[in-house]
């Protein structure tokens, strides 16, 4: 389903986020640190399609080198998560948003390395340009919408180190793992009208630290 980057898909996205009811999250360990993640809507191009801003981390960073992302980082003291968001949104891509480009928040996930990330989805303008910053981003990337609606964009698979199902997102002949797969899921379930719970998706072993 191709979907235009235009009010009207911003206007059934917020209406989509406002009807989604958040998981109460239960901190199995209290020590988690709190993140947030941007799913960043903007236009693709010439096609017009609204799409999400996919990065890939620098190879240069202490932790998660090289690692597909979604904008985002740990939250300061006293921050909400979109305010986090908006604030990495700046750091890492150059994006300067006010708070009413926030339409909503999906389900906290608990990573294997130790943080509870809250996804806040945003729109931004078509006008916005995007400067990435090399010291913390090696290449940004627009996924088109109809891409993660497609069929055959996930699947889930069984690890011997885990009882849970470990998601996967194919792109272009690419792996993207969990937190960032079950991210990109639950928000392809939220585009159908669907509230589908994604905390006990599995990452694989190599993001477990």
């Amino acid at each position: 389903m191709m979907r235009p980057f235009d009010d009207a898909t911003r206007r059934n996205i917020a209406a989509l986020c406002a009807n989604f009811v958040r998981a109460t999250t239960v901190d199995p360990a209290p020590v988690l640190k709190r993140a947030a993640v941007a799913i960043a809507l903007t236009g693709a191009g010439a096609t017009g399609e609204a799409a999400f801003l996919l990065t890939r981390r620098a190879a240069s960073l202490r932790t998660h080198r090289a690692q597909w992302a979604l904008p985002g980082g740990r939250c300061d003291a006293g921050e909400t998560p979109p305010q986090a968001a908006l604030r990495e949104l700046h750091e890492e891509l150059g994006l300067a948003l006010e708070n009413d480009a926030v339409l909503g928040m999906l389900d906290d996930y608990p990573t294997r390395s130790g943080y509870l990330i809250t996804p806040v989805v945003v729109w931004v303008g078509a006008a916005e340009p995007i400067v990435p910053n090399p010291d913390e981003v090696a290449s940004v990337h627009q996924i088109v919408l109809s891409t993660i609606e497609g069929e055959g964009a996930f699947d889930f698979v069984t690890i011997p180190e885990s009882t849970r199902q470990v998601i996967r997102f194919h792109y272009e002949g690419r792996l993207i793992h969990a937190p960032t797969a079950a991210l990109i899921y639950q928000f392809r379930e939220l585009l159908a009208g669907r509230q589908t719970r994604v905390s006990e998706l599995e990452q694989p072993v190599f993001a477990w630290k």
